[in-house]
């Protein structure tokens, strides 16, 4: 494989960042294929539910496309909890840094502030404070990741429902994922 010359960044030349650009639009394609690969991981993640986190990806995925949900919204739910693994005290602005290019601002304020909107749910067992996404009351996004957490997040951890297997959801995460992105970070 061939490689840039320099061992400075500040030393590349159009060359070296030419063929840097080949390898990382090769790499940037088979993003969607390392995404499914990272939720499958889920199935072996944190312990505890009556179901995987994978299972509860796959749950809240299938009860936003039930729901008639738009595709990025049903990825954006697939992969909402993506960020457990890697990082489990900031979760949800993980997962919506991997979005964040390929999905509406709508869809990314979403997953990023879920993690404080399912406070809601079990906050005040810890004898925290389950009213923190109150801070967000009037923002133009709060009912509707409310709504998501409501509906779909909160609600998926029950081993028996009629979940979508993964596989189902693949091409919708390739087509979000190999989308012309929004804009460079």
């Amino acid at each position: 494989m061939k490689q840039v010359k320099f061992m400075q960044m500040k030393d590349g030349d159009k060359e070296d960042y030419i063929l840097l650009k080949k390898y990382e639009d090769t790499f940037s394609a088979d993003t969607s294929k390392r995404i499914v690969t990272a939720l499958k991981n889920l199935d072996k993640s944190l312990g505890g539910y009556q179901v995987s986190r994978l299972e509860h990806s796959l749950q809240t995925a299938t009860r936003a496309f039930k729901d008639g949900a738009s595709e990025e919204m049903v990825v954006a739910s697939l992969l909402h909890d993506i960020g457990d693994e890697l990082a489990p005290q900031n979760h949800s602005e993980f997962a919506a840094s991997i979005i964040r290019p390929y999905v509406s601002e709508k869809t990314t304020w979403i997953v990023e502030k879920h993690g404080i909107f399912q406070m809601y749910y079990y906050a005040h067992h810890y004898d925290r404070d389950k009213d923190q996404r109150d801070k967000y009351k009037g923002h133009k996004y709060f009912s509707d990741c409310a709504n998501f957490c409501e509906k779909w997040d909160q609600a998926s951890f029950d081993p028996s429902y009629n979940t979508i297997p993964l596989k189902d959801f693949e091409p919708m995460v390739h087509r979000i994922f190999n989308r012309e992105p929004f804009k460079f970070l």
